[in-house]
């Protein structure tokens, strides 16, 4: 069918959501940004583009488009299917529990479990048992911080806290920059080129939060295209996918302030550790997709 026809016969909101699953599914796409299901990919993608809540799609499957927007979404469409491009380069935008971000391919598309857990943390009747209390926390640090997602969520559930952000990669940097511009928290975040702590010599603070490369190569291997369009710096964790976090738990005590402690997410290699680092008390935690991909540790058992 040709763009001309497409936007022709495709009307509503309903028709290019069932069009798009129906090129989805024969391309064999792959997911894993956000969303798992060609259904819910061509939902972010068809609302994102219209500037629509991208959990509302019911409300909206019977509106019949403007001609702009249905040329939109079919030349979308197209690019997702013909690109792999994950759906969030293509809007240029990805989303963390509801807060919206800037996302390019200078930077991996977040999807970080350390959001939710902020989140479900902070915002539950019982505030947290082992995070520190938000209002008390006066500096935290995100390491790895890529678009600055984290850092940013940082500044707004610390209201206190001077916030540091460092990404070893100067083009994350500048997706960060914008970022912290869009949510007005220049005056907490501070962005940080270098390699890990390397950039903060000197400086201690009441919470790490990093989520750094972690996968191994032969997953890299078998990347699909979707996760190839990513910087292969922002997944390349080493052999076993650890060699950063190895690093960062090896300098983090150096870092944190006495009652501190360090927020830490690893992807699936618990039992690597646990058996490298007995004498670590780790504390794993649990979110929706997940049961030990985080860890928290508190300054005092990192220096014990």
């Amino acid at each position: 069918m040709s763009q001309d026809n497409i936007t022709t016969d495709l009307v509503t909101l309903r028709d290019y959501w069932r069009y798009a699953i129906s090129r989805f599914n024969a391309a064999e796409l792959g997911y894993g940004h956000g969303t798992t299901t060609a259904g819910d990919d061509a939902a972010f993608l068809l609302l994102d583009s219209l500037n629509l809540p991208i959990d509302a799609l019911d409300p909206f499957l019977d509106a019949r488009l403007l001609p702009s927007e249905r040329k939109l979404l079919a030349e979308r469409i197209e690019t997702r299917v013909t690109t792999r491009k994950p759906s969030s380069y293509i809007t240029g935008h990805s989303y963390i529990q509801g807060v919206r971000f800037h996302v390019d391919e200078r930077v991996i598309v977040p999807r970080s479990h350390i959001g939710e857990i902020l989140f479900s943390e902070y915002l539950g009747e019982q505030g947290s048992a082992y995070l520190p209390d938000p209002f008390a926390v006066e500096s935290a640090v995100d390491i790895c911080t890529g678009s600055g997602c984290l850092a940013v969520l940082a500044a707004k559930f610390f209201p206190n806290a001077a916030i540091d952000a460092v990404d070893l990669s100067a083009d994350a940097l500048e997706v960060a920059k914008i970022n912290v511009a869009e949510h007005e928290v220049q005056e907490q975040v501070s962005l940080h080129q270098g390699d890990l702590f390397a950039p903060l010599k000197g400086k201690t603070y009441d919470l790490i939060i990093t989520n750094p490369p972690y996968v191994d190569h032969a997953s890299m291997a078998g990347f699909p295209a979707e996760h190839q369009a990513e910087p292969a710096m922002a997944h390349d964790g080493g052999e076993d996918g650890l060699d950063l976090v190895r690093q960062i738990l090896d300098q983090a005590g150096d870092y944190l302030n006495p009652e501190g402690g360090m927020i830490c997410e690893i992807g699936s290699g618990r039992e690597i550790l646990e058996e490298e680092y007995p004498h670590l008390e780790f504390l794993w935690l649990e979110t929706a997709e997940s049961q030990d991909a985080v860890f928290f540790i508190s300054a005092e058992a990192l220096k014990g």
